[in-house]
């Protein structure tokens, strides 16, 4: 059977489906480990998350991973993610990173646990917890699979809740910027994205809206990056689609965030156009690949970014302290 050691790593399971002339029937399920506790196991398949009650599980185990990238290759890329999305306040353990923002969004607000802690695991969690128990604010931790699976091991024995799961996906700048989908902003002409390197109040707007506010310690988020450029597509005179890019990772990457279009004007290929405009200037300023982060379950989104030609590289998991 499967241990804690597995989470994070590509799994084969063998599961009861149902009972035929008193003979159980068998459906296996192929994919990565996100979860294991007493009674289910959950894990993150090509057809989406999957959910699977220990009572049902025949027969299971670790299988190779399918062309899985290098532990460098995993820390490069949470890096160059850190510097685009860059919390104001900030600590260090050893390698591993604190960060805060008032609490805007878990990726500016989670510990990043790469490389060495400069202590004992066990010390370098207690260490988290006390920094941000000192900001007040619930102690959070995104662990990148599997690199960081011994850090959710300890986090397993210590109660940590786990959010679902975030697929970092990419794709070479070049299929993003080879076939840009035409589509009317209003009904009357092609969809015209603008550029800027400031956001705009409406854009600040749309992004409170799908975040839940915007702090102070947010615009600092959104705009303290050297390289980074503000999606604006606009209807009417109204704001309807927006999208941010930065470049960082040594000016490699091209990192997408904020891909927003308003319910009255989606279907019209404006989050094609939005993202063939940022990654059009990120080959601009150099950069080669793009990358973004999706939580697994927005179905929606994740088949966009299949059809443009991004796939997960790696997933993580932010998990919760216990109250």
């Amino acid at each position: 059977m499967l241990r804690q050691q597995d989470v994070g790593h590509r799994i084969v399971v063998r599961r009861i489906v149902g009972i035929r002339e008193g003979r159980p029937q068998f459906s296996d399920a192929l994919g990565e480990l996100v979860e294991l506790s007493e009674t289910h196991l959950t894990l993150a398949t090509a057809q989406g998350q999957l959910r699977v009650p220990v009572a049902q599980v025949h027969r299971a185990k670790r299988v190779p991973p399918a062309r899985r990238p290098t532990a460098a290759a995993v820390v490069a890329l949470e890096r160059a993610a850190d510097e685009a999305w860059p919390a104001p306040t900030r600590g260090r353990l050893g390698d591993w990173l604190l960060r805060s923002a008032e609490g805007w969004t878990g990726r500016a607000n989670s510990a990043l646990p790469i490389g060495d802690p400069d202590r004992p695991l066990a010390a370098a969690v207690d260490a988290v917890e006390r920094w941000y128990a000192d900001l007040g604010q619930p102690a959070l931790i995104n662990t990148p699979l599997p690199l960081a699976a011994p850090v959710g091991a300890e986090l397993d024995a210590r109660g940590w809740t786990t959010r679902p799961p975030t697929l970092v996906q990419t794709a070479p700048l070049s299929l993003l910027t080879s076939a840009p989908a035409d589509g009317p902003a209003d009904g009357r002409g092609s969809a015209v994205v603008e550029l800027t390197t400031a956001p705009s109040d409406e854009w600040l707007a749309i992004a409170a809206g799908r975040k839940g506010g915007l702090p102070d310690a947010a615009r600092h988020v959104l705009t303290a990056v050297d390289q980074v450029r503000f999606a604006h597509v606009y209807a009417d005179n109204a704001l309807v689609a927006v999208g941010r890019g930065t470049v960082t990772g040594q000016g490699r990457w091209l990192g997408l965030s904020l891909v927003e279009v308003l319910p009255t004007a989606r279907r019209q290929g404006l989050a094609r156009r939005v993202i063939h405009e940022l990654a059009s200037w990120g080959v601009s300023g150099g950069a080669t690949h793009a990358f973004l982060q999706v939580e697994q379950r927005n179905t929606a989104a994740v088949a966009l970014y299949q059809r443009l030609g991004l796939v997960t590289h790696h997933t993580y998991l932010t998990r919760v302290a216990p109250n």
